[in-house]
């Protein structure tokens, strides 16, 4: 709770100053159905919604995926994930950003998952078809761990909390192939000596018209040290119906 408090704190302490200028807004909301493997392997719907607030030295943008599931009527899958990035241009290619991020996930070993850091990043590719920025930095990552049952015989293990250091990086591309098409390739990392979770989320866009489009999406989500009982690999493919609004 100090965290995500100290998370909320902060991200209001460098959104709202930016948000306060002029400048415009982007964004898209995305109706999904999908099929998972890994902790559960079923078919589910989402939606998510991601905005955009650029001025001449402040992008600031939010996301929010919510994603449900069900098997046979009863319910296989039901995760929400939440987060806010404020990047500040320093010069043409460097920035500097402050993140924070929040997930509940019912069918993990987590109650909660939270971070929140910032740090330097490098515009690598701008101009052209290609785009590509790496960025990464320190933080605080806080975890709420589900009570367990372990150990032969089986001990319950009560709910605990860990709260620990840790370094964010992550990698963003994208490849527009002509006016209607394009590809995008993001991967997130956080580190920290608890575990460590990788994501990747590759994704083609092909426009049906000036506002809708057509969205194939694939992802990886790995932590290197899962709750006992729990796989440390999950995948989603999904197809998704995408509206853009803003400029």
């Amino acid at each position: 709770m100090k965290v995500i408090l100290a998370a909320a704190v902060t991200a209001g302490c460098v959104v709202f100053p930016a948000m306060a200028q002029e400048g415009k807004w982007t964004g898209e909301g995305s109706l999904s159905a999908g099929l998972n493997t890994g902790n559960t392997e079923t078919s589910d719907v989402g939606i998510g919604v991601k905005m955009s607030h650029e001025t001449q030295i402040w992008n600031n943008s939010f996301e929010l995926i919510a994603d449900y599931g069900t098997q046979d009527g009863t319910e296989t899958k039901n995760r929400a994930f939440i987060a806010g990035q404020s990047n500040r241009t320093l010069n043409d290619r460097l920035f500097a950003f402050g993140r924070v991020s929040h997930e509940v996930d019912e069918f993990s070993g987590f109650e909660s998952r939270s971070f929140a850091g910032g740090g330097l990043g490098w515009q690598i590719f701008e101009d052209g078809p290609f785009t590509w920025s790496v960025e990464g930095g320190p933080g605080i990552k806080f975890d709420r761990i589900k009570a367990s049952m372990e150990g032969v015989p089986p001990v319950m293990v009560p709910a605990r909390s860990d709260e620990s250091f840790s370094v964010i990086a992550a990698s963003r591309a994208g490849l527009v192939f002509n006016d209607a098409v394009k590809l995008g390739n993001d991967t997130n990392l956080i580190y920290a000596d608890t575990s460590t979770q990788i994501g990747n989320k590759t994704t083609l866009t092909a426009l049906l018209t000036k506002r809708l489009s057509a969205r194939v999406s694939f992802e990886v989500r790995h932590d290197t040290d899962p709750q006992p009982g729990f796989e440390p690999t999950d995948t989603a493919s999904r197809f998704s119906l995408v509206y853009a609004f803003g400029d």
